[in-house]
């Protein structure tokens, strides 16, 4: 299994561009699925605060938004919102995540989208109208993990490398 999930698209993105992006990381394959934090947690036997949630939103003028979030939250949207500058965010489909991203909900990662829907993509492979940010609650552990673009499929990072390579803002996302 853990050789046809390595040779999905989807994770041949993901690892090209963790190699672009000079990461000495390699992407893991899981047994179980780690469609939610607490999957992922449980699968690789860390703290569910390490697992690093890939949430898109759409934001009021139909663009992208991507919050890297601790695990240990559920990102509150009228503070991340008020932060932006906007009234509200919007819910993503599944059909608008797939079309912006390249990638099925449950493995969404935060690096190699494939901005099918874009006119052109920034250094860090976004869309030019997708708009970042990290949880910086991420930053209180040493390793963090990440969906490398299949439910069964995870790299190993930092918060710094993270937030480096996705070019995001740091951002208090929720209340602990």
């Amino acid at each position: 299994m853990s050789e046809s999930i390595r040779e999905k698209a989807s994770v041949r993105r993901v690892v090209e561009a963790l190699a672009r992006a000079g990461l000495a990381t390699s992407v893991r394959v899981l047994d179980d699925s780690a469609r939610t934090a607490a999957d992922a947690a449980a699968a690789l036997g860390v703290e569910v605060g390490q697992i690093a949630s890939s949430i898109v939103f759409r934001l009021p003028d139909g663009h992208p938004l991507l919050v890297i979030t601790s695990g240990r939250h559920r990102v509150d949207t009228a503070k991340v919102a008020a932060a932006l500058g906007h009234a509200e965010l919007h819910r993503a489909d599944a059909d608008y995540i797939r079309a912006w991203t390249g990638f099925a909900i449950g493995g969404v990662s935060p690096v190699g989208w494939s901005a099918t829907a874009s006119a052109g993509v920034t250094a860090t492979g976004y869309p030019r109208e997708a708009t970042v940010v990290i949880d910086g609650a991420l930053g209180d552990y040493e390793i963090v993990w990440a969906a490398a673009g299949h439910p069964h499929a995870v790299f190993a990072t930092t918060f710094e490398d993270l937030a480096r390579v996705t070019g995001a803002t740091s951002l208090v996302v929720a209340d602990d």
